[in-house]
């Protein structure tokens, strides 16, 4: 499956959530995520801009791989997810094939979801916390992404192809 996303930074959470349900999206998820991204010694994941990431959501345990496609004015991954049973045994089997946990990440979600369209609130807490909350818009392509966008009443210059580190990079400066 493909992954088409931006970001939009900052935004006020109970404005975009009124501006969803008049639309008419529902709510699919409250929650907290805990992740932990995976990769090599030699960083050959992160050199190829992929993702390998471990996520308990919720009750279900997600293992996905993200492979990179493209960044222009979204983000784009080929994403290939499935559910497996264990967190830690999970965990325990990447370790023993050689890979490492090169980050943990804790998050509070609010999701929505509307013709296809996911919305997500993220708030990173512990070591994160200082990123203040934003929507991630996923969509099947760019067109659907950026109706909706306009939609909500933000721009396309307010959309950020940004991932995880790119978006704590940003708040370190």
């Amino acid at each position: 499956m493909r992954e088409i996303e931006v970001k939009i930074l900052e935004v006020n959470r109970k404005d975009v959530e009124a501006k969803l349900l008049k639309l008419g999206a529902k709510k699919v998820f409250e929650g907290e995520l805990n992740a932990v991204m995976f990769d090599f010694e030699d960083e050959k994941i992160k050199n190829a801009r992929d993702l390998l990431r471990l996520r308990k959501d919720g009750k279900k345990v997600i293992l996905t791989y993200k492979k990179f496609v493209n960044v222009s004015d979204v983000k784009d991954f080929k994403e290939i997810e499935v559910e497996v049973s264990d967190f830690s045994k999970m965990k325990e089997i990447l370790e023993e094939l050689g890979l490492a946990v090169v980050e943990s990440t804790r998050k509070t979600r609010i999701s929505y979801q509307l013709e296809g369209v996911h919305f997500d609130f993220d708030k990173y807490l512990d070591e994160n916390i200082a990123i203040p909350e934003f929507l991630e818009i996923e969509a099947e392509d760019n067109i659907v992404l950026h109706k909706y966008v306009n939609l909500l009443g933000f721009e396309r210059k307010d959309c950020k192809p940004l991932t995880f580190f790119e978006v704590r990079e940003y708040y370190k400066n």
